[in-house]
């Protein structure tokens, strides 16, 4: 029996292990079917997980399924909860024309009627209509065809409802508004058309509908479907999704407080700012708060007064009155300023320093140019910096003064700075000669040495008369040349009776732009004024969050309607039209700082834009006239960057100017004044206001985005002087045409020399006294290059103004 019992219990053994290996297998294959399918998340390398993190169930999948639903339902909720209610705040919807023979008017009666609201209902300007069907308010807000009033109403829109014309195409200003409201951030759009009924023959309509549909899907690409305006049911159907969609919002707009203005109310009383200009609307984004300073767009900054209750007066449900405040209650305060209030200073207060004698006016001490911290001129040795004495460890500046050395061991007259530099990196493939980067070998000296002739040679100075003709006849061959090569387009040229030194005295030279350290001291003399009483940062993108969340705690709760009392409004703005919004600022958001936009200029403009051209920009909720610098995007270890002359279509540069804060990436708008001159449109606008008639000129020629405010940003415009290789020997060259006297080159000698095909040099020693002089160069060179010097001088970004509608 004993055989028997062991045999049945190998095959049992032997049966479970190919059970369990039939298993084994069937769980690989099973398992690699589900990770195929994407239900299995792979592990990542690296990463240590669970178990229940590798392998997630059914049951597991389901209940994370569903609280991802729930919290995307709780953000739906929270963000259309101040809607809900018999007085919950209006869904504001923009009604934006694209075409002048559009009857706005008509568009809101249609969308009411489709609806059952009473016919009565005002549409000529804002208007509240409750919605019975779905339970809410909506509030139009119609936009004239008109730029900046479009772009005024679309900014506190929660809905835009774009209105088509069936009957004409549309024109280049309404391509213009397109651009322009897409391009300061926009929420949820609708498309409609009005006019398509009178198509004939009608078999045609849907032509049209699908051509107006390909049309607007160029500015907006996720638009489905054109809605006409003749159709009830269509009518019906934009009604539905203005009730029903959550709002997308606009990221900077929400993360201030803002509200659209219902009413103005101006008290009786005389004189040039008056208090108490009561603004009433509903509080939308954050909670309004009276210690932050106020922006109504065409009017400027104001502080708050006071913020009291508002409730509209029709209240009927006595669950709500009881929540509510009652009609007797309508003054109730509800936030008053505080000790924490931001006051209207744009700069800091003045202050007494200390101004160093060292820093005066180099105009007057003509000390040479600068190049590497400090002054060199072949003529004067006081500008050579003392060489450093042997102390002890500790001792003083003071106790220093006491401590004579034996000066009978001068060694060399230049003091060798290339030590200082030995560490510095240069990227060659992103610099060019004229910036001192040579990618083929190691910078040369600046400095003078002894000639490489074999013997002196002797230089006689051509004729007058013989120097002028070959001048004229030179530059004109280069004017030739650089019309198809812009190879120098910072190169300015000299008139031989003008003296280099002179006109030139504000730059200096660099041994490399991105490299080399900015001496901002010597800039002072020539500082635009208040430059040092601007705001400045340490750590702009950790005090920006600081102020973003601060907005987030206190204040009025969105919602709420309010009447907000302005303090000191001129009396001039009584009779201007009524403004459509009013912006809290973000602390700090009216100090004046420097102000820096990422900017690309519209591949569409013909010509290029000047740096310090005046142009019209609107950021957020401010609209500004600036002469902005241009420069160089990017990072550089120095934070020295190139000033550009011009932004060329296409491109993008750093736009500065002085201006207010701007917290955050906000979009920017860049409009300039464009020319009419064709009679039909000035005699179209003859029945217009002055008002439109300058808005009708404004063209987008650009879009740009902020970036961190930098107020030691060093912008620095270039100029290069060039010269003619006149005799070549080796590497040693003769060079005219820079200069024009002896004293220029004895000025400009320490300065580094460059070619256009990448050779490096520095001057030997002057030749006679029409400015020519003796050059070496690291290689031999070629007679048909260019020999030329690079000079920087910082420049300063100019005060922005308010832009002023005009009434």
């Amino acid at each position: 029996m004993a055989p028997i019992t062991s045999s049945v219990h190998h095959h049992r053994s032997t049966t479970k292990t190919t059970h369990k290996s039939f298993k084994s297998k069937h769980a690989t294959k099973s398992a690699l079917k589900e990770r195929t399918r994407g239900k299995i998340e792979t592990q990542e390398r690296g990463v240590r997980k669970t178990p229940h993190q590798q392998l997630m169930s059914k049951l597991d999948r389901k209940n994370q399924a569903r609280q991802k639903q729930q919290l995307k339902h709780q953000e739906k909720s929270h963000a259309t909860s101040i809607f809900s209610g018999q007085n919950g705040a209006p869904r504001q919807v923009a009604i934006v024309p694209l075409a002048d023979n559009i009857d706005v008017s008509d568009v809101i009666r249609s969308l009411n009627a489709s609806v059952d609201v009473p016919k009565d209902v005002s549409v000529d300007r804002q208007t509240r209509v409750r919605i019975d069907r779905f339970k809410q308010n909506i509030m139009y807000v119609p936009a004239r065809y008109d730029l900046l009033h479009a772009l005024d109403v679309c900014r506190v829109a929660d809905f835009v409802v774009l209105v088509l014309p069936t009957d004409v195409e549309v024109a280049e200003e309404g391509e213009i508004l397109l651009r322009s409201i897409e391009s300061q951030g926009i929420s949820n759009v609708l498309v409609t058309a009005q006019g398509l009924d009178q198509v004939s023959p009608p078999k045609k309509r849907p032509q049209v509908v699908s051509s107006l549909k390909s049309y607007i899907n160029h500015f907006f690409p996720t638009i489905e479907k054109v809605l006409s305006l003749d159709s009830r049911q269509e009518c019906s159907n934009v009604v539905r999704s203005l009730c029903t969609a959550t709002p997308k919002g606009i990221r900077w707009r929400d993360d201030r407080s803002w509200m659209l203005i219902q009413d103005i109310n101006w008290p009786d009383i005389q004189g040039n700012a008056i208090d108490d200009v009561v603004i009433t609307g509903v509080v939308r984004g954050k909670g309004l708060k009276a210690d932050r300073i106020v922006h109504i767009p065409g009017w400027g900054d104001f502080q708050i007064g006071s913020i009291t209750a508002a409730p509209l007066p029709n209240t009927k449900n006595k669950k709500e009155d009881s929540m509510n405040i009652d009609e007797t209650d309508v003054s109730q305060i509800l936030d008053q300023p505080t000790d924490d209030r931001d006051d209207m200073a744009v700069i800091a207060p003045e202050e007494i320093e200390m101004d160093d004698d060292m820093l005066s006016n180099p105009d007057t001490e003509r000390r040479g140019v600068l190049l590497d911290d400090h002054h060199y001129f072949s003529d004067d040795e006081s500008h050579m910096p003392a060489r450093p004495k042997r102390l002890p460890k500790g001792t003083s500046e003071y106790q220093a003064a006491w401590f004579l050395e034996d000066d009978s061991d001068s060694g060399s007259d230049m003091v060798d700075m290339e030590d200082e530099d030995e560490d510095m990196e240069i990227d060659g493939s992103e610099g060019r000669p004229e910036d001192g980067v040579f990618p083929d070998h190691v910078d040369a000296m600046t400095e003078g040495g002894p000639s490489e002739y074999p013997q002196s040679e002797m230089f006689l100075d051509p004729s007058p008369e013989d120097e002028a003709d070959q001048l004229e006849n030179y530059r004109a061959s280069r004017r030739k040349e650089e019309e198809d090569d812009l190879e120098f387009p910072d190169e300015i040229e000299l008139h031989p009776n003008v003296l280099a030194r002179e006109r030139l005295q504000k730059y200096r030279g660099l041994k490399s732009l991105k490299t080399s350290r900015w001496e901002t001291s010597e800039d002072r003399p020539f500082e635009p004024e208040d430059w040092r009483r601007l705001l400045q940062f340490h750590d702009y993108k950790g005090l920006k969050n600081k102020l973003v969340r601060e907005a987030l705690v206190g204040g009025v709760v969105p919602g709420t309607r309010v009447n907000v009392h302005l303090k000191a409004v001129p009396s001039v703005l009584r009779n201007r039209p009524l403004p459509v919004a009013l912006y809290s600022l973000l602390r700090h958001e009216h100090k004046h700082t420097v102000i820096n936009i990422n900017m690309t200029l519209n591949s569409s403009v013909e010509k290029p834009i000047k740096s310090k051209e005046e142009v019209i920009i609107q950021c957020g909720p401010r609209r500004l006239v600036v002469n902005p610098i241009f420069s160089g995007a990017g990072n550089t270890p120095n934070n020295v960057h190139k000033f550009d002359r011009f932004l060329h279509p296409g491109r993008n540069a750093i736009a500065s100017f002085i201006g207010p804060v701007t917290w955050g990436a906000v979009p920017v708008l860049v409009f300039k004044n464009q020319t009419v001159n064709d009679p039909e449109v000035l005699d179209s606008a003859d029945g217009n206001t002055e008002s439109e008639k300058t808005l009708k000129r404004l063209e987008l020629i650009a879009t740009g985005t902020v970036v961190a405010p930098d107020y030691s940003r060093v912008v620095a415009k270039r100029a290069i002087l060039t010269g003619h290789p006149y005799k070549i020997h080796k590497k040693v060259v003769t060079v005219r045409y820079m200069f024009f006297n002896n004293e220029d080159v004895q000025w400009f000698k320490a300065l580094q020399l460059w070619t256009r095909r990448g050779r490096s040099g520095f001057i030997k020693e002057s030749l006679g006294t029409h400015g020519y002089f003796k050059a070496t160069f690291d290689a031999k060179i070629n007679p048909q290059d260019s020999v030329g010097i690079s000079l920087y001088k910082r420049v300063f970004p100019r005060r922005a103004r308010a832009f002023e509608e005009l009434a």
